[in-house]
């Protein structure tokens, strides 16, 4: 599996942090406006469309977000997609047509534009940069509870802490965001890549029925009301595979955002010279016939 391919927005991003000296989470997306003169402004409650616009006029700068959502995580991210589009080289050229205008955004990494890729990674390498997330994780413990103590600290969502965290970790892990029976989209880490023999879950692919989170979405309520669970689940179950390895399953529901959060953790790999010792022990042991 490659590499994620928008992962230099990060860094760019990253450099940001780094120039301006920060050395605590959370970062404040308004501060770095501030320091370019970019006016940041809440839209009103009502306004339910994107989650975040770029107004051009000139060489001056605005942005506005939403506040429909009432998450200030989600909040902080779509003012730090915004300062992506400002940042990036290339971006105010192809989102906003001429010297006056204004490029209308919804973050959260769904879009297969290339410019909203790169701005939704710039913006979680500026709120969550490595050098300062690193050791975070580090001290946050595990699964859904590690996510939400990272979420808190960094003052993000939990969907973008959650993919953040994917992209960051050492251990094996995964997050899928569903809603209902289908699956929007999947994020691994690296770890979990490398490992031979499992299949990547696709966008609108069916959320697998014998696992926990199909049982949680098959309620409304618990995505509406942010019910979270813990159970347990097996690798094969989620991935395919021969592997049969038990695994944790956290779920919870993410309000009015409308979709279901689930962590993939505790996947307990087998280390590959014991499994190659496994393979040979059961050769050893299958009985061969003569023809």
């Amino acid at each position: 599996m490659s590499a994620d391919p928008y992962a230099f927005a990060s860094q760019a991003a990253e450099q940001i942090v780094k120039g301006m000296g920060v050395t605590a989470l959370p970062i404040n997306p308004c501060t770095i406006a501030e320091k370019r003169e970019i006016v940041v402004q809440a839209k009103p409650v009502e306004d339910k469309g994107c989650s975040g616009m770029l107004v051009r006029l000139g060489n001056d700068f605005a942005i506005a977000y939403a506040t429909h959502l009432q998450n200030e995580g989600f909040e902080n991210f779509s003012i730090a997609h915004e300062l992506g589009h400002y940042f990036m080289p290339g971006h105010v050229e192809a989102v906003i047509q001429g010297e006056t205008g204004m490029h209308l955004s919804r973050a959260g990494f769904n879009s297969g534009n290339k410019y909203e890729a790169e701005a939704d990674r710039f913006a979680a390498g500026l709120l969550m940069p490595r050098h300062l997330f690193f050791p975070a994780i580090d001290r946050a413990g595990e699964g859904l509870a590690a996510i939400e103590a990272l979420a808190t600290l960094c003052k993000t969502s939990l969907h973008a802490t959650a993919i953040r965290y994917t992209q960051c970790a050492r251990d094996p892990v995964a997050i899928i965001v569903s809603r209902g029976g289908v699956i929007d989209h999947c994020f691994m880490s690296e770890a979990l890549k490398q490992l031979d023999g499992i299949d990547w879950l696709k966008k609108r692919e069916g959320v697998p029925r014998n696992t926990a989170t199909f049982a949680f979405n098959q309620v409304p309520a618990n995505v509406e009301h942010g019910v979270r669970q813990e159970e347990t689940s097996n690798l094969q179950h989620w991935f395919g595979g021969k592997r049969h390895i038990e695994i944790s399953e956290d779920v919870v529901g993410l309000g009015r955002y409308g979709k279901t959060l689930t962590v993939l953790y505790g996947i307990d790999l087998p280390d590959p010279e014991e499994e190659e010792d496994e393979n040979n022990l059961i050769k050893s042991w299958t009985p061969r016939f003569k023809r």
